[in-house]
């Protein structure tokens, strides 16, 4: 099971990894790109040392660049390593994916090899996954090209920070940077030979036919896709080459691409950032239209190609897919900001949504009472706590199947459907749940101008406000369960109570899992009647046996209800739905005692 810890972890490497790849794309010359791609080893997957070895012309490879320590620089850098040792080393140790290890126990018999290196002499590992001097971990980079799989170089890293042998999540993060550091070294390759062809153009005008056929071969069998815009006129941005590769990307023919421009197959969301890069001859990332009617996320590099005497001619675009890495950062961020066993998010996630509904305006402010108007009503005070008493519930038969679908539960707040506690106004959105927008009015300069505040109804006195409600869980019995039938049981609870209580709150809802056989549940838009008949019936819902390998196990649940409210923190508002939540415990544990 996941420590509290690691999903920060694993999102402070996600964003160090990504600006890695991300400074891959802006050196300027192929000598730049290598060393970059060395630097970002060091700087974002967590090594003291690496070196980039590029295959060479007559195959052979070159220690090109290295990062990490001088002295290794001085000893490596331009030696050269026979490509009968290189593919010598990729063929032994251990296949991770892509990557290729080598222990220290196999690694000695390339003491004596012609393949530059650095390693030294140590002690035995203390522990099975301690990093050994004589390590050695490769990444091997290979072409997309149509013929595919043609080697460019290999990363060689070494002395892991953390004194260890990569584990999953290393492995995976080093194997997608050699992904994106062999796109980049391609894409270097390609925009010199293009940058030369266009050079030649405009300079030897003698040997304009061969120089334009030199770059025809370079623009039409570029494995990604190429295009050549107009500048300036009526057809300003007009198409007027596109490549093989662009074509097959989009599933259009080159005569249908001539009737577009890019502005044309752009996705409305991305318009703005197509016209910065159009302007500024930069990079951009983006969303193009294929034919089908879906879009696909591609890079976007222009350059502007100008003429001395009549100014910028036309527009010269690579195009570069990126759907596969789009779609694996949004699988690394899912995991890093959810739970592995019940899917539910995390402590972090539920932390993150929380606070984006709260603001540090302080309770009975002039200015936070004059936000507090319309369907919310007055505001009288923050997270006032409710709790639903044991002797509230009891628990009703089921219609087969659990409980009726509602269509599943999202990962924001106010969904404007629901069983019966449905709000009255229909949620905003805001990029971490609805309810809340910031912005600068006219004639304010406060940044809570435009903020919908969170307001805790009165406990004492219900006249309708509804808030947030935040509803802390804590299965009864399950340690037992745990103890007696094992991990494996235990978990299918867990597993089993989620989606009870997923099924059991509206679409625009948040389920978490904090951690062990603690949940938490964030709904917008409730009154305190809504709220103590939301915890009746996800409890009702939990109470029913849950059938694993074949026996039946219970599990009951207590529950606190806190309401979120500006001014506090995320961990306040927990806090006070968790003591809540102990309160009812204890008091139904007290009255089973007198009732024995």
């Amino acid at each position: 099971m996941e420590t509290e810890s690691e999903p920060y972890v694993r999102l402070a490497t996600l964003k160090q990894v990504h600006r890695a790849i991300a400074d891959l794309n802006t050196a300027r010359s192929l000598a730049d790109t290598l060393q970059t791609v060395a630097d970002g080893v060091v700087s974002g997957l967590g090594y003291e040392l690496s070196a980039v070895n590029l295959v060479r012309p007559d195959g052979d490879l070159v220690v090109a660049a290295v990062a990490g320590s001088a002295s290794a620089e001085a000893l490596m850098a331009g030696r050269v390593g026979s490509r009968v040792s290189w593919e010598r080393r990729l063929a032994m140790g251990d296949e991770w994916g892509d990557l290729r290890f080598i222990p220290y126990t196999e690694g000695w018999v390339l003491d004596d090899d012609d393949v530059p290196q650095w390693h030294t002499a140590g002690p035995a590992p203390r522990f099975a996954d301690e990093w050994h001097p004589m390590d050695r971990l490769f990444a091997p980079m290979y072409s997309t090209g149509p013929s595919g799989g043609e080697l460019l170089g290999v990363i060689s890293v070494d002395k892991p920070r953390n004194g260890r042998r990569p584990g999953a999540w290393g492995r995976e993060a080093l194997q997608m940077y050699a992904s994106q550091a062999a796109i980049a070294i391609s894409n270097a390759r390609l925009r010199a030979n293009m940058q030369r062809a266009l050079v030649r153009l405009e300079r030897e005008q003698q040997a304009l036919r061969a120089s334009e056929e030199s770059f025809r071969q370079a623009f039409e069998y570029a494995p990604s896709g190429m295009a050549i815009a107009e500048m300036g006129g009526d057809q300003h941005g007009r198409l007027h080459r596109t490549n093989d590769a662009l074509c097959r990307l989009l599933g259009r023919s080159a005569s249908q691409m001539r009737r577009y421009s890019f502005a044309d197959l752009v996705h409305p969301e991305d318009i703005g950032t197509l016209l910065r890069t159009s302007a500024e001859g930069g990079r951009a990332e983006l969303r193009l239209a294929r034919r089908d009617g879906t879009f696909v996320w591609v890079s976007l590099r222009n350059s502007v190609v100008a003429d001395a005497a009549d100014g910028p001619r036309f527009l010269l675009t690579h195009v570069e897919d990126i759907e596969e890495r789009k779609r694996h950062e949004l699988q690394l961020a899912h995991r890093a900001s959810h739970d592995s066993l019940t899917g539910l998010p995390n402590s972090a996630e539920l932390r993150a949504r929380l606070s984006s509904r709260l603001c540090g305006r302080p309770p009975g402010s002039e200015t936070h009472a004059a936000a507090a108007v319309g369907p919310y009503g007055a505001l009288d005070g923050f997270a006032e706590v409710a709790s639903v008493e044991s002797t509230a519930y009891v628990p009703e038969p089921l219609p087969a199947g659990g409980l009726p679908s509602t269509g599943g539960h999202g990962h924001g707040f106010g969904s404007d459907t629901g069983p019966d506690y449905a709000p009255d106004f229909p949620p905003e959105d805001y990029g971490g749940g609805p309810g809340i927008s910031v912005g600068y009015g006219h004639g304010h300069g406060h940044a809570y101008d435009h903020h919908e505040h969170a307001i805790a109804p009165d406990e004492d006195h219900d006249d309708g406000t509804k808030g947030l409600a935040v509803l802390f869980c804590d299965l009864d019995g399950f340690k037992s369960i745990n103890d007696r039938f094992g991990h494996h049981t235990g978990d299918a609870v867990l597993i089993e109570v989620a989606r009870r209580l997923s099924n059991g709150v509206r679409e625009g809802d948040t389920v978490a899992r904090l951690g062990g056989d603690e949940f938490v549940v964030l709904a917008d838009g409730l009154a305190l009647a809504d709220a103590e008949d939301l915890a009746v019936r996800l409890r009702n819902a939990i109470i029913p046996p849950i059938r694993v390998d074949g026996r039946a196990v219970r599990v009951g649940a207590s529950f606190g209800i806190g309401w979120a409210g500006c001014g506090m923190s995320a961990d306040e508002v927990l806090h006070s739905a968790d003591q809540r939540m102990y309160r009812e415990k204890r008091a139904r544990a007290k009255a089973g005692r007198r009732a024995g």
